[in-house]
């Protein structure tokens, strides 16, 4: 009975240390993994935006994150590369999750920003690029608008598996910092879907996910994959002004019809189902039709300006 009682004891106390053994060995791979793990963060909102430090506190979970993002507000900037840009790279040292970290701001646009970042800034090329927390949705054809999606392509055009993330917000607050909006909920859905993108391998066609979180969402929210919405979402306003040589900001509001979106399309699945809608971008812009359908057209035309 006492030899049994010894035997139990060893064998409990050896379980113990296999199993104490199986978590510190997996532990330090998961430790390991994320050191490798290399994160570009950025947006257009700016270096000081608090959408930006949202995700960046969420995506410190799962990889070493480099934060470069522009020097100013750029909403609205697209993908666009203007020669005016300086490309000034200054250093900042900001405390995310209580610790220091050395983030970058850039002197040029989000796609500009991440190409500073790749050439110059990061030891090596990222396994990722997150563009976001955008203070705004980005539905429907305005998205080739979005400073936040442009990043998001400029990254997938250098072959790095990319994510664009908003929040839906009131327009008052796109061009703001307002600390009321909480971005706890689309930071989680950040990491979720960086999860993703780093744990497989997206079919050919698929550069950039696009996900839009609604404002009232938890963590609890369904996400439904949808197409791009065909309509406008955000429709322009005439500047109001009474010469044009005074200035005439272009302003913007929510399009009348915003409310009665296409099932199927990422304003649908946002606007209506109230579900994080996820679409997923190609940087090839080549319309989805027979190219010979459209080239008998163009001939057709051609052959009857001729003959006339």
């Amino acid at each position: 009975m006492l030899y049994f009682a010894r035997f139990l004891n060893i064998a409990l106390n050896l379980g113990r240390m296999l199993v104490e053994s199986f978590f510190e060995r997996t532990y330090l791979l998961e430790a390991n993994t994320m050191k490798d793990i290399q994160i570009l963060l950025t947006n257009d909102d700016g270096i000081r935006s608090p959408g930006l430090w949202a995700a960046a506190s969420a995506l410190s979970e799962i990889g070493f994150v480099h934060v470069a993002a522009p020097r100013e507000q750029y909403s609205g900037a697209g993908r666009s590369m203007p020669s005016t840009s300086d490309g000034i790279i200054q250093e900042h040292v900001i405390q995310v999750n209580g610790q220091h970290w050395k983030v970058y701001s850039v002197g040029g646009t989000p796609a500009q920003t991440v190409l500073h970042a790749v050439l110059e800034i990061l030891p090596r090329c990222p396994d990722l690029v997150v563009s976001g927390i955008n203070y705004g949705e980005n539905l429907g054809t305005g998205v080739t608008i979005s400073g936040t999606v442009g990043a998001a392509l400029e990254g997938a055009a250098l072959g790095i598996p990319a994510l664009a993330i908003s929040l839906e917000t009131e327009p008052q607050y796109h061009l703001s910092y307002a600390t009321h909006i909480d971005f706890r909920v689309a930071a989680h859905f950040a990491q979720y879907f960086s999860r993703l993108l780093l744990s497989c391998t997206l079919p050919h066609d698929v550069d950039v996910l696009k996900v839009d979180v609604p404002a009232n969402a938890t963590v609890e929210t369904p996400w439904e994959l949808c197409r791009l919405s065909r309509k406008i979402y955000y429709e322009p306003l005439r500047p109001k002004r009474r010469s044009w040589s005074q200035p005439g900001r272009l302003e913007y509001r929510l399009a009348r019809d915003a409310g009665d979106p296409v099932e199927g399309t990422d304003a649908y699945v946002m606007r209506v189902k109230r579900w994080v809608a996820v679409t997923p971008l190609s940087l090839d812009l080549t319309s989805r039709v027979e190219l010979a359908q459209v080239e008998q057209c163009l001939r057709a035309v051609t052959s009857s300006a001729q003959s006339s």
